[in-house]
């Protein structure tokens, strides 16, 4: 377990930064409830709402050279992504307010996904240290891919540049690209093992390990493993990767079907000098080779207290 401590509000204050834009964010009805809230617990609040183009790793980075201790982002992977970005390294506190779709961080650290509830778990929570990843200098606290994954969310925007919903047009996004399969070639070296060329539709690496099997599949159970989770696909047909996604999706992989295993370091190269990666749902095109590593309880974050054990 990491260490952890009771949540101290210096100065009584929290910054929060929320995104207009995230998938749940009702901006109005947050700002209520979080004034609210912040009077019954005696707790100032300042609260900036932010829309689409703005730059919200800068909002966070000027609230720390303001002063700010607790900076609390409301808004999916993304923004949580932004902000921490901003405070990883620092003594400064991440707060977690999930509005986004899916919120991957937020359930992985235990955060309430009821707006109302994870304000008070942030007002009456403790603090942990917890570890992220990196990827030539830039974080991602769940995970990274390369291959299919980016591949369909460029196709999913672009449906949705044509007015498409979100949903359909990652449905018609991933037909595409299971249409158009392709692998990657790759070499790949992991910690002080040799490198070696790999070909495979996917690797996935993970900010600490994946559940694979089960009711669990794609939850962390722990952010202080000190490692990254490397995952390589085999390399496979159309067929075969269907059959690889009805085993996920039946919770029945191992991590011997995905060739998974923890390292601290691991460096990609490709043919390409430009490779395009996702990193928490965000698609970058990053100048090769690409370096990653863990950083080991570099971000500090506010989680629910946790119950007493009994005696």
């Amino acid at each position: 377990m990491p260490d952890s401590a009771p949540l101290t509000l210096d100065a009584k204050s929290v910054v929060f930064l929320l995104n207009g834009k995230a998938g749940s964010c009702d901006v109005d009805a947050a700002t209520t409830l979080i004034e609210k809230l912040g009077a019954e617990h005696g707790v100032d609040v300042t609260i900036t709402a932010f829309g689409e183009g703005s730059d919200l790793t800068a909002l966070a980075k000027e609230a720390v050279e303001n002063g700010a201790t607790i900076v609390a982002a409301g808004g999916g992977d993304g923004t949580i992504n932004a902000v921490a970005t901003a405070l990883v390294g620092t003594d400064v506190t991440l707060g977690v307010l999930p509005l986004g779709t899916l919120n991957h961080f937020a359930k992985d650290l235990g955060i309430p996904l009821k707006l109302e509830d994870a304000i008070r778990a942030l007002f009456d929570g403790e603090t942990i240290e917890i570890d992220v990843g990196e990827i030539n200098g830039k974080l991602f606290l769940n995970n990274s891919s390369l291959g299919l994954y980016p591949r369909i969310v460029r196709q999913r925007e672009a449906h949705q540049k044509r007015g498409l919903p979100k949903w359909i047009a990652f449905l018609r996004a991933v037909f595409y690209v299971a249409r158009n399969h392709s692998s990657l070639y790759l070499r790949l070296k992991v910690d002080d093992a040799r490198s070696e060329f790999r070909k495979t539709p996917f690797i996935f690496i993970g900010n600490n390990r994946y559940e694979l099997a089960g009711l669990q599949i794609g939850k962390r159970n722990s952010l202080v493993g000190a490692h990254l989770w490397i995952c390589k696909a085999p390399d496979t047909d159309r067929a075969g990767l269907l059959r690889l996604t009805l085993r996920a999706l039946a919770g029945r992989l191992k991590d011997q079907d995905l060739e998974a295993a923890e390292a601290k370091e691991a460096w990609i190269e490709t043919h390409a000098s430009h490779i395009h990666v996702s990193t928490d749902g965000e698609v970058l095109a990053l100048k090769g080779p690409l370096h990653y590593r863990s950083r080991p309880q570099a971000l500090k974050v506010i989680v629910p207290q946790r119950k007493p054990q009994a005696a």
